[in-house]
């Protein structure tokens, strides 16, 4: 019994008219002439004609009589055209109701960025969606890559940005650009004043200023020095970019930050940067979103804004 009821859902789709097909009768009922009909739905009558026939070879009956006074339906035809609006009626149901969905996706999105993406890159990216989608919510939520990561598994976020080596378990994602991390320090220290380069097991040895454990600057600069003897218990922790640029500003000690989020410091020489040997820091920045649920609506209109960020 179970067996022939999933043959019948299997089949039914090869049983029944396509949609196209019922509102094609439907016009023809309504106006009276298969060329109308035609013109009415946008195509030639000769393929209006070709799709009744069609439609009348698949329930095996006659549906329309042509005359050259027109079209009408047979008896058989009146009857299935009661039924196609009824399936029609349900179709039109069906539609406002996924625009409704639609609707509702479209008017907000929820974004979660690791800290240096939302500082430093998303606020233009932001600026440039609402300019094409100005009823869009946006709310933000900003963390580090770990923490974006929980967020997009709990559903909490529709798309998130992270820095790292590579994509987060449970997540799919896409490479939109590149970032170097670089080491700086206030001109006052030390380094600031070498003649020679910095080796990297120098820099695995001194006690830093560092982004948290599960950020994406910690976890490339772990990587990258984890064949130099490791990196050396930090001086200091600290969950932001701003506060950690401000420690190293006040001499307290030096720092691996991103490029992108020391630029106007190093400029003005509040900070100095530090060059190493032996020692590549650079990172791929990454859109990310739960595993097989790829980006719509407006998450996919941000993505596409996003294209060779650096």
């Amino acid at each position: 019994m179970g067996g022939e009821a999933e043959q019948a859902a299997v089949s039914l789709s090869h049983r029944v008219p396509d949609l196209g097909a019922l509102e094609l009768l439907l016009a023809v009922a309504r106006l009276g002439s298969l060329g109308r009909a035609a013109r009415a739905r946008g195509i030639s009558q000769p393929a209006a004609s070709s799709r009744i026939r069609s439609m009348e070879r698949q329930l095996g009956v006659a549906l329309v009589e042509r005359s050259p006074r027109g079209s009408r339906l047979t008896d058989a035809g009146a009857l299935v055209t009661d039924w196609a609006r009824r399936v029609v009626e349900a179709a039109e149901a069906f539609d406002a109701g996924a625009q409704a969905l639609r609707g509702q996706r479209d008017s907000r999105l929820r974004v979660a960025a690791s800290m240096t993406i939302a500082e430093y890159l998303l606020p233009g990216w932001l600026i440039a969606l609402r300019a094409r989608r100005p009823g869009t919510a946006v709310s933000l939520l900003a963390g580090n890559s770990s923490v974006v990561a929980e967020r997009l598994s709990g559903g909490e976020a529709d798309l998130g940005f992270v820095e790292g080596l590579e994509v987060p378990m449970g997540l799919d994602g896409t490479v939109i650009g590149h970032d170097r991390l670089v080491v700086v320090a206030a001109p006052s220290h030390p380094w600031a004043r070498r003649r020679k380069e910095l080796t990297a097991a120098e820099l695995a040895a001194a006690p830093l200023i560092l982004r948290e454990r599960g950020s994406g600057t910690r976890q490339v600069l772990d990587a990258a020095l984890a064949r130099h003897g490791g990196l050396a218990a930090p001086l200091l922790e600290l969950a932001s970019t701003t506060a950690v640029k401000a420690a190293v500003v006040s001499e307290a000690a030096p720092s691996v930050l991103s490029e992108l989020a020391v630029g106007e410091e190093l400029t003005a020489r509040r900070l100095v940067e530090i060059p190493v040997r032996e020692l590549r820091l650079a990172r791929e920045l990454r859109a990310v979103w739960p595993a097989g649920q790829r980006p719509a609506g407006p998450a996919r209109e941000l993505l596409g804004l996003t294209r060779g960020a650096s």
